[in-house]
């Protein structure tokens, strides 16, 4: 089994739950307006679209693009070994629902500006946090 790296864990609460426990199900989840379909990132108690405080939760196929990025060769902390790329992806289902995040599983020098990739998740399971970082599709290179 891969060792996971030191990551620095996210609080979670009862608004952000959804988001960091969605990876055990293998689903990257937000917040979506129940009346006009927004989906919500970071998460909020209102749409800030519509107004509604109707607002459920959904998971989202997990495709997404690579909107900008930067690898990353300074050691910032024990565990997460450069280089690596830090990444903000655009998710396929609305244009403005985008994440920072990791780009995995391929050399960090071949990632491109427009390369579609797919979520992972990798465990933090005694945190019970599940963290979505993406992958080029069709999985590793």
């Amino acid at each position: 089994m891969t060792e996971v790296p030191f990551r620095i864990m996210p609080a979670l609460s009862e608004l952000n739950s959804h988001f960091w426990q969605g990876g055990r199900d293998g689903e990257l989840r937000f917040q979506r307006c129940k009346g006009c379909g927004y989906y919500l990132h970071p998460p909020s108690v209102i749409c800030p679209k519509c107004w509604s405080k109707d607002i459920g939760i959904e998971a989202v196929s997990g495709r997404a693009e690579v909107l900008t990025f930067s690898v990353n060769v300074q050691n910032w902390m024990p565990g997460l070994e450069p280089p690596f790329v830090l990444a903000i992806v655009r998710c396929l289902e609305q244009d403005d629902l985008r994440l920072t995040t990791n780009i995995v599983n391929i050399d960090p020098y071949e990632v491109t500006i427009g390369m579609a990739v797919q979520v992972v998740f990798e465990p933090h399971v005694d945190d019970e946090v599940w963290l979505p970082l993406f992958e080029p599709v069709g999985g590793a290179k």
